[in-house]
C-alpha cells in the first residue's frame, strides 16, 4: 500500500461488535477471564490495550517496522532504549541532541555505569574514531536539535553492522514520511510522538520502531515491566492524528522552505540554517536522505536562523504573533523557541558553544498556516 493509504488503515480493523470504522477508546485497566488464567489474549491494561496496539502497528508500517512499542513519552522511549545495556557499556552518541536526551544520559544513566561519548556523528570518522570494545549502541539524532545537523545514517549503519553495534536514530524532526532510517539500515528508529507524528501540540507520548526480533522482545519486556506507557486515549488521539500525516508534513515542508529562502533574503540574519537549501553543508545528502515515500525531497518544518545578539533575538521573540513562543514542536500551529535559554538551557554553556548553539540562535517550527502570513509575520518581528 502506499504511505497515504498506510496512514489511513494500518493497524486498524473495523470493531468486531458493532462493526465501528473508527478504533474504539478500550479505556480499561484489566479484562474479564472465563477461568483462572483463561484470558481472550488481554489480561491487564499496562500489558496489553487494543487501542495502544492498533496505534503501535499504524506507526511501525509507516516506519517500515515489524515492531512498535509506544510509551508515556519521547524521554520514556529513549530511557527504555537505555535500559537494554549494563553497567560498563559504553554508547557514542550526536554531541548536538535535544536536551533533555543530554541531560538524561549524562544525569541519571551516569549514576548507573553507562559511559558515553558525545562526537559530531556528521563525521563518520569521529564516530568510527569513538567506538570502543564495549561499544553497544550508536545513538543519532538526524537532523539535530536545534541546528540541524544531518548524519549520515547508511554510513554509520555499515560501521555499526560490521562491529556488531547497534543504530539508534532519533527521527522525530522528520517523521516517517521524510525520513525511514530502518530502510536505510539503522535497528532502531524512535519519536517522540509528542511532535510531528501526532502534530496537534495535545498529547506527550513516545514511540520506538524495530525489525530485530530480539531487541523488539526486550523492550516490549522492558514495557511492561517499568510501565511507562501511554493512556489508551493518548494512543487514540496519535492514531487520529496519522491519518494526515502526510498531509501536513508536506505542508510544514512547503512552508519551511518559503520561510528559509526568506530570512536568506535578509541582511540583518547571520545564518539561516534549513537542510532544504543549497546552502547547507550537506544539502546533497539531505538529497539522498530526506526523501518522501512518493521519492520527493523536502526537509521538514524546523528552521534555524541566527542573529547577532541575544538581545536582538529576544527583542524579535516578543514581537512576533502568529509564531507562538513555546518549547515543543511539531504542530500545525508555529511556534518560535529560544533554545539557549529554553530547550537546551540544561546542556552546559560549554557543550552549547562547542556545537555553536548560540545565545542569538532561533528555532522555527513552522505550522500549516498560509505561508505568506507567517513570512509577515516575520518581517515586522525583525523590523527596525
Amino acid at each position: 500500500m502506499g504511505f497515504s493509504t498506510d496512514a489511513v488503515h494500518a493497524g486498524q480493523e473495523h470493531e468486531k461488535v458493532t462493526g465501528a470504522v473508527i478504533t474504539p477508546i478500550f479505556q480499561t485497566s484489566t479484562y474479564a477471564q472465563s477461568g483462572p488464567g483463561e484470558h481472550t489474549g488481554y489480561e491487564y491494561g499496562r500489558t496489553q490495550n487494543p487501542t495502544r496496539e492498533a496505534l503501535e502497528k499504524n506507526v511501525a508500517t509507516l516506519e517500515s517496522a515489524a515492531h512498535g512499542i509506544a510509551f508515556s513519552s519521547g524521554l520514556a522511549a529513549t530511557s527504555t532504549i537505555a535500559q537494554l545495556f549494563e553497567k560498563g557499556d559504553h554508547i557514542v552518541a550526536t554531541e548536538n541532541v535535544y536536551g533533555g536526551t543530554y541531560r538524561f544520559f549524562t544525569q541519571v544513566m551516569g549514576k548507573f555505569g553507562l559511559q558515553m561519548s558525545w562526537v559530531d556523528t556528521s563525521a563518520v570518522e569521529q564516530v568510527v574514531a569513538a567506538l570502543r570494545p564495549e561499544t553497544r549502541m550508536v545513538f543519532i539524532e538526524t537532523p539535530t536539535n536545534p541546528l540541524l545537523v544531518l548524519s549520515d545514517i547508511r554510513a554509520i549503519a555499515d560501521v555499526c553492522r560490521e562491529r556488531g553495534i547497534l543504530l539508534a536514530v532519533d527521527n522525530t524532526f522528520l517523521s516517517p514520511y521524510f525520513q525511514r532510517p530502518l530502510e536505510l539500515g539503522a535497528d532502531i528508529s524512535m519519536h517522540s510522538m509528542t511532535k510531528y507524528l501526532n502534530g496537534h501540540s495535545d498529547v506527550v507520548g513516545g514511540i520506538v520502531l524495530t525489525n530485530n526480533d530480539e531487541v523488539a522482545e526486550k523492550l516490549r519486556y522492558l514495557q511492561n515491566a517499568v510501565g511507562a506507557v501511554p493512556s489508551p486515549f493518548d494512543a487514540w488521539l496519535v492514531l487520529r492524528a496519522t491519518k494526515t500525516l502526510a498531509l501536513r508534513m508536506q505542508a510544514h515542508g512547503r512552508n519551511a522552505q518559503k520561510i528559509a529562502e526568506y530570512l536568506t533574503e535578509r541582511d540583518d540574519i547571520e545564518q539561516v540554517i534549513y537542510p532544504g537549501l543549497p546552502s547547507h553543508p550537506q544539502y546533497e545528502l539531505a538529497q539522498r536522505q530526506h526523501l518522501t515515500p512518493y521519492e520527493e525531497f523536502g526537509s521538514g518544518g524546523m528552521v534555524t536562523f541566527i542573529v547577532e545578539s541575544f538581545e536582538r533575538a529576544r527583542t524579535i521573540l516578543q514581537k512576533m504573533r502568529l509564531f507562538t513562543l513555546a518549547e515543543s514542536l511539531g504542530g500545525v500551529e508555529s511556534l518560535v523557541c529560544h533554545p539557549a535559554s529554553m530547550t537546551h538551557a540544561s546542556v552546559p554553556k560549554e557543550m552549547r558553544e562547542k556545537i555553536g548553539l548560540t545565545d542569538g540562535l532561533i528555532r522555527l517550527s513552522v505550522g500549516v498556516e498560509d505561508a505568506d502570513d507567517l513570512i509577515e509575520d516575520l518581517r515586522q518581528a525583525m523590523q527596525g
